[in-house]
């Protein structure tokens, strides 16, 4: 299939991620996609990896299907489908094989494979197999081209200031037109937002957890409280420490991709085990630095673990916060040290911000500070292709109405 119909309307791509030890097999398969156009390869895996770490890939990576080769070691090969059929939502498995192997396709069919494709891969078998494959998946692809994105900010150590950017730019994607936003506190043992705001509501993202299987927009309107425009998800009020399910983490997200334009995640350190599992989900993430060196060194080698973990670099943007005018570092060498984008350096604004901590307000772009947030935000709508609003005349910040929520659940 070329991705084109008769009527010129192109098709979603179909994404991918290969595990094929056999490179000659691969090299072969790989060769066959400029002309059929049938998948994007978004990975190409080697060697058959550990259950975990084909589940942690699939979740960074989000294909709508994997391609296994089942001919280096069938069972091996049997072993990674059955688990990817296992996870929660179950992921697609199309087999690859030198041949038209009977017992290869009769046992990979019986783990969960969807699909088989044999050498020499020709291109009418190909788009015979897309066909079906978009039929499968189509309620999938549609739902993801209308989805909210998923916006994750983590300080590289604590006291960066994440909190401070998750929650002003939740407030300035809000300010564009007809954006529903919602703000998430995942710092489940030292969540600060509902302090910062002010908010006095009975529910807190754990609960939001707890109950994933029922969550609706009735349900939503419950557990979240609304302040100045946006939907927030408080941090527990008292620490939570037990580990969080990955599982029920990632339906959270996609429940409120279902609901939100916007899902903006406020997470602990990037080093955090819940930060790692947060940033699988979110389409773009920013990790928040000081200039200061002890905050560039912890910064740099949280850049380096997150990119020995093989998450994609461009999903990967740092902010400098209360950057000073006289600062040693540019944003150049800062980049040579990270390896990965400086975003924004959001300048030292401590009056204008403190004013709004002490009202619980949003910031306005009256200040500096605002300004450069608003600017985060109208970069962050231009990268996912969301439209925004023209820059609005500098107004003042106006305090903010809680409204509380009315109850539905017990209180965790």
């Amino acid at each position: 299939m070329n991705g084109v119909t008769s009527g010129a309307r192109k098709e979603p791509e179909i994404t991918a991620v290969l595990i094929a030890p056999d490179r000659t097999l691969a090299a072969e398969f790989l060769a066959t996609l400029p002309q059929s156009r049938a998948f994007q390869v978004l990975a190409d895996l080697k060697s058959y990896p550990p259950a975990q770490t084909v589940e942690m890939r699939v979740r960074q990576l989000r294909p709508h299907i994997v391609l296994l080769d089942l001919a280096t070691d069938l069972n091996a090969a049997v072993d990674l489908i059955r688990h990817m059929a296992s996870l929660n939502p179950p992921v697609q498995v199309v087999g690859l094989h030198r041949a038209n192997e009977s017992q290869a396709i009769l046992q990979s069919l019986r783990a969960g494979a969807v699909e088989f494709l044999h050498s020499p891969f020709e291109l009418g078998t190909q788009r015979e197999a897309v066909s079906r494959l978009r039929r499968l998946i189509l309620p999938e692809m549609q739902v993801e081209a209308t989805a909210g994105k998923v916006i994750a900010f983590a300080s590289s150590k604590p006291g960066s200031g994440a909190s401070t950017m998750a929650t002003q730019t939740a407030f300035a994607l809000h300010r564009l037109p007809g954006r529903r936003v919602l703000l998430a506190d995942c710092d489940l043992t030292g969540g600060t937002i509902g302090f910062y705001l002010k908010l006095n509501h009975s529910y807190s993202v754990v609960d939001a957890l707890r109950h994933v299987e029922r969550l609706d927009p009735t349900l939503w309107g419950s557990l979240a409280v609304h302040h100045s425009g946006i939907d927030i998800l408080p941090a527990p009020a008292m620490p939570y420490a037990e580990p969080l399910d990955p599982a029920r983490l990632k339906a959270l997200t996609e429940q409120a991709r279902l609901v939100f334009d916007w899902i903006v995640l406020d997470l602990p350190a990037v080093a955090s085990q819940t930060s790692l599992m947060a940033v699988a989900e979110c389409d773009q993430a920013y990790v928040v630095t000081t200039s200061e060196l002890p905050s560039l060194h912890v910064t740099r080698k949280a850049m380096s673990m997150i990119n020995s973990l093989g998450f994609p670099k461009e999903r990967f943007n740092v902010l400098v916060n209360r950057a000073e005018r006289n600062d040693e570092m540019s944003s150049a060498d800062m980049e040579k040290l990270f390896g990965c984008a400086v975003h924004a350096r959001l300048p030292n604004d401590y009056f204008a911000l403190h004013r709004v901590v002490t009202l619980g307000q949003p910031l306005g772009n009256d200040c500096e500070l605002g300004r450069s947030i608003e600017t985060v935000a109208r970069n962050l709508c231009k990268a996912m292709g969301a439209p925004a609003a023209p820059a609005a005349a500098p107004m003042a910040s106006n305090t903010g109405r809680v409204r509380e929520a009315r109850p539905a659940l017990t209180q965790a």
